[in-house]
């Protein structure tokens, strides 16, 4: 079971990090749209949080696998840790929105800033046929924290409100970050000294390395992000409700129905990645795709915990083939930058899908129902695209 999984010390290490940080992120990080309207910060203040995590995403994507490159995979986590740790002590010493959002620089872009190393370090400790399990796992156990996480959040505003209990939240996140910062230097092999390319700092240099397939898949994943950001942060803002105006569910509940959404992708990720390493990828990307395109449009009809529980099963799946199409785009970039072009894929990506962020913020002031629609027709273009000009890379990559 240990070789099946891929299971290497470095891995066990990585994934260790994972957990505890992403536990302790997301027991705080679902509810600051509601911390920030409870601060006084409006709903402004909610769409530049969440376009700037998209924007800053983007931004962290490239100098992430640049330090990668240059430190090794080890140094440049124990970086990224260490910026979090900073953004979660903002948050706890400085109850005002602003503050919110400067901490939020720091910390909410963890994932996007590591995972060009992370996905570096599974691209070097496994071998190709084990590739696409080893994302597969680690989203699964991200997925762990982001189930609970919410959960105990949820609590946490139940027993003490929104205010006090965020703070709390991100107190929490603090320890266990410094947690994880001990465990993935223990665990985690150096690789700095290991023979390399030169780190390449310049994007446009970089983009030599990104070939045509690889375009195709970045247009129609631009697409398909414009169709997740665009109503991402105001989610909770339509299951819970304002103060003024309460939502069909209570903070806890939206707790459970982000359980239930991990739960959903958890029990779908090892099955799919041994079902893609020995058959074609393209329709399971192409099915992530579609569930990712129908989500806006059921929560539209989602009035009630029962029809938003439905909507969140809808938006587990749509991590159906999300580690095929990272495992596509390590497959498809040089051996010796992989964490370079990975970083670059997402550095182009996300700053176009921030706009799409920030929008969003205005188009839900104007009329949630537009927002909720015009996410979907986003979402429509992205799958026909990937559909009529995705290439179907089948076994080649995956032996």
């Amino acid at each position: 079971m240990i070789d099946f999984l891929g299971l290497r010390r470095s891995i066990v290490g990585l994934l260790s990090m994972v957990v505890l940080v992403g536990m302790g992120e997301h027991m705080a990080e679902q509810f600051l749209p509601l911390y920030l309207l409870a601060l006084g910060g409006g709903f402004i203040s909610v769409g530049f949080l969440n376009g700037m995590d998209n924007l800053l995403g983007a931004l962290y994507s490239f100098p992430g696998g640049y330090l990668s490159d240059r430190l090794g995979t080890k140094r440049a986590l124990l970086v990224f840790n260490f910026a979090s740790m900073v953004g979660f002590l903002i948050v706890v010493l400085i109850p005002t929105w602003q503050a919110v959002l400067g901490g939020g620089a720091l910390f909410l872009s963890w994932t996007a800033i590591s995972l060009p190393a992370t996905m570096g370090l599974v691209a070097r400790v496994l071998p190709k046929n084990k590739r696409t399990m080893g994302v597969s796992l680690h989203s699964l156990v991200r997925r762990i924290p982001m189930a609970l996480g919410p959960l105990v959040g949820g609590a946490f505003i139940k027993v003490w409100g929104v205010e006090r209990g965020v703070r709390l939240a991100f107190g929490g996140a603090l320890a266990m970050a410094v947690i994880a910062a001990v465990l993935q230097q223990v665990l985690i092999e150096d690789d700095a000294g290991r023979e390399k390319a030169k780190a390449e700092h310049n994007p446009f240099r970089m983009w030599r390395y990104v070939n045509a397939d690889l375009k195709q898949l970045l247009v129609a994943d631009i697409l398909v992000r414009f169709c997740e950001q665009i109503p991402y942060a105001f989610v909770v803002v339509w299951a819970v409700g304002t103060a003024g105006a309460p939502g069909p569910v209570s903070a806890l509940q939206f707790g459970v129905l982000r359980t239930i959404e991990m739960a959903t992708a958890i029990a779908i990720y090892v099955p799919v990645a041994y079902f893609a390493d020995r058959s074609h990828k393209k329709p399971f990307v192409v099915m992530t795709f579609v569930f990712f395109t129908l989500f806006p449009l059921l929560l539209l009809y989602s009035k009630s915990f029962g029809m938003l529980a439905v909507a969140f099963v809808l938006r587990g799946l749509k991590e159906f083939g999300e580690p095929t199409r990272k495992a596509l785009i390590m497959d498809l970039a040089p051996e010796d930058r992989k964490a370079g072009v990975f970083g670059l894929y997402y550095l182009i990506r996300d700053v176009i899908v921030s706009v799409a962020a920030f929008g969003g913020a205005f188009l839900w002031r104007s009329s949630p129902s537009l927002n909720l629609l015009l996410a979907f027709v986003f979402g429509a273009l992205g799958t026909i695209w990937f559909a009529w000009r995705g290439r179907d890379l089948g076994r080649l990559h995956s032996a």
